[in-house]
């Protein structure tokens, strides 16, 4: 079966299958189903969001699904469990930016800062960073990178609230737009630039002076006193559960849960046989690459090298916290985000680069907690121990901030779904419809040229 052009845009054809997008009419073609191959076996490598919005969509199209998964899905040792629940469709910028090689000295030598490399392995994660701040060195690279990541984010709120409803967690989604704190106007003024790049790729959002700023959100740290809302944006509740959820309805509907470790592929004659796993092997049409930071190693089994790098992210929980935002928010200095969850109230970020087995810091946790009784004075100063949960994990990123989608060198049958950094969570729902569409051999429905693994060759 011959797969089609990954850089294809929408058809007339196409278009007049289409849903509505709520995000400025933008249009995309539904759910593929497959009539040349109705009944596949896509074999998720991965159980988290990428590989649960993955067997959500598959199964939609008619396939046969069985999802490889050693963990719990949804549990603690999952990045999906423990992101910022942010489903910021406006995140549309790569983290790095032009001059950025400026401040990571200080970030590296501030023990508060938002970044951190284990000396050990900063030889290691060299190659890496010069490759991470090369991709954003101009304005142009990064108008690029905003223009692609445009295509795969818009509209995903709606999305994800279809998945959710459908999982029978709707609640889970909260549509209410978000928030970015600034110090000041001038402060803003500083990232002002970003955010026309935004308003230039269609995304709106609204200007709060003090007053609005306070009127919205009391318990924030009057030391703020600018902000800036995106209304199309939304946010998870429990992010975890949401994962967990969207695994048992796919299970529900048919796919089956393998708990194991895929370790490689059987390719005979440009063709996929089986996926390899400790227990044995699963023969199947099709497999999908959805192991987040633990992906590198098959993607290059799959003929394919891609600078995956380890970037931990930390996050810790006041669990009875009568005080916090009423909006999701996220403080441009601390580069820190703040959210109400099912949970309690969580603050999430931090980078640590280093090997994905390393021994937590839980120092930076405690920064997290610092952070927080700053920006939010009204909580006790001193928090009882049993009142925070703290979790570490793993974000998979690229240098360029783009996640690698499309199919493999050795094999069009291997479908590369991972990469998404900071983006796993909003990124998720697009990327599934994707994974499903490839898996298919239907017309992509956005161009995935600017996504190809093969682009770090």
């Amino acid at each position: 079966m011959n797969h089609p052009n990954e850089d294809a845009i929408l058809t007339d054809s196409m278009l007049s299958e289409c849903y509505d997008c709520p995000i400025q009419n933008l249009r995309f073609p539904s759910p593929p189903v497959s009539t040349m191959n109705p009944r596949l076996h896509v074999v998720i490598i991965g159980a988290g969001i990428v590989g649960a919005a993955s067997a959500f969509h598959c199964l939609e199209a008619g396939h046969q699904v069985t999802l490889v998964e050693p963990g719990v899905p949804g549990d603690e040792q999952a990045s999906s469990y423990g992101n910022a629940g942010w489903l910021s469709s406006h995140s549309v910028l790569p983290q790095a930016f032009p001059g950025v090689w400026r401040k990571v000295p200080g970030w590296l030598m501030d023990p508060l800062g938002p970044l951190s490399i284990r000396l050990h392995y900063f030889p290691k994660a060299l190659p890496w960073l010069v490759r991470y701040l090369a991709s954003a060195w101009t304005h142009v690279q990064v108008e690029r990178t905003a223009r692609a990541l445009r295509t795969l984010l818009a509209g995903a709120p709606a999305l994800h609230q279809t998945m959710a409803d459908a999982a029978g967690v709707g609640y889970l989604i909260e549509r209410r737009g978000v928030l970015h704190a600034f110090l000041s106007r001038r402060h803003f003024e500083k990232d002002a630039w970003a955010w026309e790049i935004r308003r230039n790729e269609g995304i709106e959002w609204e200007e709060l002076d003090a007053t609005a700023l306070q009127a919205q959100e009391p318990d924030l740290s009057p030391h703020y006193t600018f902000g800036i809302y995106a209304p199309e944006a939304g946010s998870c509740r429990n992010p975890g559960a949401y994962t967990a959820a969207l695994i048992q309805y796919a299970q529900a509907r048919g796919a089956r849960l393998v708990r194991t470790t895929a370790t490689g592929f059987r390719i005979d004659e440009g063709r996929l046989r089986a996926v390899l796993t400790t227990e044995g092997e699963i023969a199947c049409d099709r497999a999908v690459i959805a192991a987040g930071a633990r992906a590198k190693a098959l993607a290059l089994m799959a003929g394919d090298a891609v600078p995956l790098e380890t970037e931990r992210g930390y996050h810790a929980v006041v669990t009875s916290a009568a005080v916090g935002p009423h909006t999701p928010t996220m403080f441009a200095d601390r580069k820190v985000v703040v959210n109400r969850m099912e949970q309690g109230l969580r603050i999430a970020g931090q980078v640590e680069i280093t090997d994905a087995d390393d021994t937590p810091n839980w120092k930076r946790t405690e920064i997290l907690r610092e952070h927080l009784l700053a920006m939010y004075p009204g909580l006790p100063a001193n928090l009882p121990a049993e009142h925070i949960k703290i979790w570490m994990g793993c974000r998979p990123s690229t240098p360029d901030g783009l996640p690698c989608i499309g199919v493999a060198t050795g094999t069009t049958d291997i479908i590369h779904a991972y990469g998404h950094g900071h983006i796993g969570l909003v990124g998720s729902a697009r990327t599934g419809r994707l994974v499903a569409q490839l898996a298919s051999g239907a017309t992509p429905e956005i161009p995935l040229k600017p996504f190809r693994p093969q682009r770090f060759r």
